[in-house]
C-alpha cells in the first residue's frame, strides 16, 4: 500500500468518528522530511480524540494489517501522534491544534482539505 493510499484509509477512520478540519499534507517534495504525508484532524473532546485514534488504528489494521510503528499521546488525549513511517497522523484537541500550528510550520507542503460531512 502506498503512502497516498494509506492516507486515504486514515482519513476514512477519522471521518467515521466525525473528526473536523481534516487535512492531508503532502511532504514528498520537501527536503529533509522524515515522512511522506501528515494527516491532521481535530476533535472537540478528549473522548472524541480517543475514539478517532482507535478508529484510525482499526481502519488501517483492517485494510493493511499494520499497526502504528509508534504512537504517543493516547494517555493525555490532547494530541495523539501515530507514526506509520510514511504517514504520520496528528489528532488534536481544537485548542492544541491552534497552539501548535503544524500547518504553518510545514507551509511548503501541498495541502488537501477534506470536506467532512
Amino acid at each position: 500500500m502506498t503512502a497516498e493510499e494509506l492516507s486515504k484509509v486514515i482519513v476514512k477512520g477519522m471521518e467515521d468518528k466525525k473528526a473536523s478540519e481534516i487535512v492531508v499534507m503532502d511532504l514528498r517534495d520537501i527536503n529533509s522530511t522524515m515522512t511522506d504525508f501528515f494527516v491532521i484532524c481535530s476533535g472537540s473532546s478528549d473522548t472524541q480524540i480517543e475514539g478517532i485514534s482507535n478508529s484510525v488504528e482499526e481502519e488501517v489494521y483492517k485494510t493493511n494489517q499494520e499497526k502504528p510503528w509508534k504512537s504517543e499521546g493516547k494517555n493525555n488525549r490532547q494530541w495523539v501522534l501515530m507514526d506509520y513511517v510514511n504517514v504520520v497522523v496528528h489528532i488534536f484537541l481544537k485548542e492544541k491544534r491552534e497552539f501548535y500550528q503544524l500547518e504553518e510550520l510545514w507551509g511548503d507542503a501541498k495541502v488537501t482539505k477534506i470536506n467532512s460531512h
